[in-house]
């Protein structure tokens, strides 16, 4: 059977620190701390309703943590700035390596799959926008589950909408807990360490492979078979 590859979204081929310039304009230095603080509660927030079972879409949980990040840097953002900032989700830049790494999984044959947190419309819209839509055979959203990962039903869920089986499916991420989430549900997993001071979680897990570029994949998962 072909492999098949899920594709985290945002963090691992769409850079949601992108907003940083736009948030310039609001915040001016401490723009890169203020959208770190906004990511890392967007994420807590998915967490916390997927244990809660109380869904929202991640729309709502980036809103959400908009008003948290606002809050605390006492920015005082306008309704109308806000809107505007919430805007840049739906172009965020791709990653430098995204299309090189996508070109060179689809030429070895593997079957290319979206799947994220997003919204079935705000993914296909994004990558849409970042040119890379096209080397998808489908976006796969958590919205389908009503939860986010890494609630383990969430890669069942991929499995089924992709058509595979864990044994030849991998979950590509530059985000550990989304990595871990897949493995523990019998997936493989390749971890993108964008950078050398990113840590992975101490779980006494590690990823199937771990590579510092998507321009590695092809050639990891390759020699990663059994």
């Amino acid at each position: 059977m072909s492999v098949t590859i899920g594709f985290d979204v945002y963090g691992t081929l769409i850079n949601p620190h992108g907003v940083i310039t736009e948030l310039e304009t609001f915040c001016g230095d401490e723009a890169s701390a203020f959208s770190r603080l906004w990511r890392e509660k967007q994420l807590e927030y998915s967490f916390r309703r997927a244990l809660m079972q109380n869904y929202e879409p991640f729309s709502v949980c980036t809103r959400q943590a908009l008003d948290y990040a606002d809050e605390v840097f006492q920015i005082r953002l306008r309704p109308e700035d806000k809107d505007a900032l919430m805007a840049t989700y739906a172009t965020l830049p791709a990653f430098e390596d995204a299309k090189d790494g996508l070109e060179q999984a689809r030429e070895a044959g593997f079957r290319l799959f979206a799947f994220s947190n997003g919204s079935a419309d705000a993914l296909e819209s994004l990558l849409s926008h970042a040119g890379l839509r096209d080397y998808f055979m489908g976006v796969v959203s958590v919205d389908g589950m009503k939860s986010f990962k890494p609630n383990p039903g969430v890669y069942s869920y991929f499995l089924r909408q992709a058509g595979a089986t864990g044994a030849e499916a991998w979950l590509v991420s530059s985000n550990p807990f989304d990595v871990i989430g897949a493995m523990s549900s019998g997936m493989r997993a390749a971890w993108v360490q964008r950078s050398p001071d990113a840590i992975f979680d101490p779980w006494g897990m590690t990823p199937t492979i771990t590579i510092n570029s998507l321009r590695a994949l092809a050639d990891a998962i390759g020699t990663a078979r059994p």
